[in-house]
């Protein structure tokens, strides 16, 4: 039997994304959002969300006639999770590497550039 992976797919991040924007949603108003970006049927956004609850990666609650889904992972760990696993097996381990690449795939802008600068400084000075 395959192993399951503890990190969202792609569809389940886009529903996660979705849900952690807007706060807990029915099938139908997730559906609604993902559609505005590209083409998803209401049933494979009700089958992704059914099965993102058998992964506990979405709570069900189902005291009202339409069930409301709300997210059951915060959106920080999973970022977190999910870079440090790219970290890993993407750039064996080196955050220069990763921000390097990310850097130069990017262009960011002046504002995001002097953030970056502060918060570099800001590691350096804890140092």
């Amino acid at each position: 039997m395959a192993k399951k992976s503890k990190h969202p797919t792609e569809s389940e991040l886009e529903i996660l994304k979705v849900i952690w924007e807007n706060g807990p949603s029915t099938v139908r108003q997730v559906n609604e959002k993902l559609n505005e970006r590209r083409e998803v049927g209401y049933t494979t956004s009700l089958k992704l969300m059914q099965i993102m609850v058998e992964k506990k990666l979405l709570k069900r609650n189902t005291k009202t006639r339409t069930h409301v889904y709300s997210s059951a992972i915060q959106k920080e760990d999973t970022q977190r999770q999910l870079l440090d696993s790219l970290l890993e097996t993407a750039f064996g381990g080196s955050a220069q590497s990763l921000v390097m690449q990310a850097l130069g795939n990017h262009k960011s802008s002046k504002k995001e550039l002097e953030e970056i600068r502060r918060y570099i400084e800001k590691l350096e000075g804890g140092a």
